[in-house]
């Protein structure tokens, strides 16, 4: 799962900020009262956003190619969505207490996911976040085996993921996580009974001489394999991300990857786990992205592009299997967890209104159509680049990995900062572009990527800027940077 990313202080010392942003108005306060990602600096200050465009108080324009962290669906303004959530508003109901009571908007939208799952999956919570709704999975997950199931197995807590991925914040998500640079800090007081196997990561992982179909056997079996290390009988869930978003920078399952997840998991009991928080939601060109193989998973994750950033929202949805357990098995019938903002009706309607301009604007073809061109575009002007190791995506959700030496994929080292370098050239001019950075793509710590999502109502013409810029950004940034030859 993705999140936003992660700012080095050690690259934002306020002198270097300041010197960088002269061109601010000099009434504009150097000092902070947030309690940022670095308190060391001050992040640009947006002014207001347009359609595509983020407007900086310094006076520059942006061109938004990532959505945030894939978040923006539909662009920065929609007179619907807006006034969708004032009704919400006047009828006094932006916030309800779900321990007790229910809303028509929650209920509706909690319908027009299901109903787009085509019954694979059966309810869905909302939630505020997608580290929420991954630790709700998570816990869903421990119960249904622990109580709710005709033959209980309380034995199974423990979970499998994968290495470099991601999947929240709090202890329990960031556990699942394999992304070790944010892991690292809080190692000490992680709960780790999460184990990790590989990624399906064919540009690192695919072997000379082997076939798609045999790499994903080997996965497989690898997954297999580490079911019986740990006991069948022990392990509750497998989570992965159909497109890895943040951690390995938009790389898609191979096919058949999916469904041999799914058949291991099947034989030995386990649950399977989507988290589509940064993928799904159509981002892919698929509003679930488990739909272009068939495969569903027992517990789903959606978030960011859900309400497409008007508001803060994520939703879990569970199986026919896993709500049946709850629904008619010897247990209580309640999932023991719940949160405050719960199915908040103020970001239900602002997430319906979305998904049903989505709906009613064909966006998902839009998806499929402009991705096809950004990634055509992006293959012709950057495969050949001296750095650019690798271009991969679907939809409208594309990675770019940077590497130093193009025929050994060596990576860059961690300290020199690539991505997070690229990024902050990319938002000057004479560039003006927002790309989404991130790291540890090559081993957890080393490799480098950005990632293109921007919204799926993108024109054309829009793309065509987004790859000229992202283009002349990389190749200036390279032609300036003293790359030692590798010894």
């Amino acid at each position: 799962m993705p999140s936003a990313a992660m700012a080095p202080s050690a690259i934002r010392k306020p002198q270097r900020v300041m010197a960088r942003r002269s061109s601010r108005p000099a009434t504009v306060a150097t000092r902070s009262y947030l309690f940022n990602r670095s308190v060391r600096s001050t992040p640009y200050r947006i002014k207001r956003a347009s359609a595509q465009t983020l407007h900086f108080e310094n006076g520059w324009n942006v061109l938004d190619a990532s959505g945030g962290a894939a978040v923006t669906g539909i662009g920065h303004l929609s007179t619907r969505v807006e006034q969708v959530m004032i009704k919400t508003l006047k009828r006094g109901i932006a916030y309800i207490s779900s321990m007790m009571f229910d809303t028509d908007v929650a209920e509706d939208f909690a319908r027009f996911l299901i109903t787009t799952t085509d019954g694979k999956m059966t309810r869905a919570v909302f939630y505020s976040s997608g580290t929420e709704a991954n630790e709700a999975a998570y816990k869903v997950a421990l119960q249904y085996h622990a109580t709710e199931k005709a033959n209980p197995e309380p034995t199974r807590t423990l979970f499998i993921a994968r290495d470099r991925s991601y999947h929240g914040t709090t202890l329990g998500a960031l556990d699942m996580s394999g992304h070790k640079a944010r892991r690292e800090l809080y190692e000490r007081v992680l709960p780790h009974n999460t184990h990790h196997i590989s990624p399906c990561y064919a540009y690192r992982g695919l072997q000379t001489g082997e076939s798609v179909a045999e790499y994903v056997t080997r996965l497989k079996n690898e997954l297999e394999q580490k079911i019986q290390d740990l006991g069948p009988k022990n392990v509750a869930a497998f989570i992965c991300e159909p497109v890895v978003g943040a951690a390995l920078g938009c790389v898609p399952a191979e096919a058949g990857y999916l469904a041999a997840m799914r058949e291991v998991c099947d034989r030995y009991g386990i649950l399977l786990i989507f988290d589509e928080v940064m993928c799904g939601m159509g981002r892919t060109g698929y509003l679930h992205a488990w739909q272009k193989e068939g495969v569903a998973p027992d517990i789903q994750t959606v978030g960011k592009g859900l309400a497409g950033g008007f508001q803060q929202l994520s939703a879990m949805l569970v199986s026919p299997k896993v709500n049946d357990a709850f629904e008619y098995g010897p247990g209580s019938g309640a999932f023991s967890h719940g949160h405050t903002f719960q199915n908040y009706p103020l970001a239900c309607a602002a997430g319906l209104e979305v998904q049903k301009i989505i709906q009613e604007e064909n966006l998902l073809q839009n998806v499929k159509e402009k991705g096809f061109r950004l990634s055509k575009s992006l293959k012709k002007r950057l495969s050949n680049h001296r750095h650019v190791g690798d271009i991969r995506g679907a939809g409208l959700f594309w990675g770019i990995e940077f590497v130093k030496d193009k025929q050994t994929m060596e990576p860059f080292p961690a300290d020199m900062k690539i991505n997070w370098r690229i990024y902050e050239k990319g938002l000057a001019p004479p560039y003006e572009i927002h790309v989404y950075p991130g790291m540890g793509t090559a081993d957890g710590v080393n490799g480098d990527h950005i990632i293109l999502s921007p919204s799926y109502n993108i024109t054309d013409t829009e793309i065509d800027a987004i790859v000229d810029r992202v283009a002349r950004l990389i190749e200036d940034y390279f032609d300036t940077l003293d790359v030692p030859a590798t010894p």
